[in-house]
């Protein structure tokens, strides 16, 4: 069970520092590599329409349509039956970085590959003012 990352990816340098301090035992391989291979900008310098940590977006399942609002959060704050995902689970790690229009990728337990796009960001804390989450 893992991400897939394709093209390019944005974290801001909190995220950036806050994730490199994880152990490296609890890294999905696909969230390393996105620590590896992404830009990193300022917080105050994020597009607004960047997935960043705690942020809450809007998603449309490519196969089915259907549409999930969804917030990237620690771990320690992950409750996936309301919509709070780990940035350390597929789906999280998938969103991270992204933009509104990019399709995030991932496979599921059962190793269904699945698909969504991020139809829009509904909050993003950079774009409130909030450096510091």
């Amino acid at each position: 069970m893992h991400a897939t990352i394709h093209g390019e990816r944005t974290l801001t340098d909190l995220d950036f520092a806050r994730l490199s301090k994880l152990p490296e035992h609890q890294l999905p391989p696909a969230l390393a590599e996105l620590l590896d291979c992404a830009e990193v900008t300022s917080s105050r310098a994020v597009p607004g329409n960047v997935v960043t940590m705690n942020s809450r977006l809007e998603t449309v399942d490519l196969l089915t349509r259907r549409r999930q609002t969804l917030t990237v959060c620690y771990p320690a704050d992950a409750e996936p039956a309301v919509g709070l995902i780990s940035v350390l689970s597929p789906v999280g790690n998938s969103l991270l970085g992204l933009k509104v229009g990019d399709t995030a990728r991932w496979l599921a337990p059962n190793g269904e590959a699945c698909a969504a796009e991020i139809a829009a960001i509904l909050f993003q804390p950079e774009a409130t003012g909030d450096y510091a989450t």
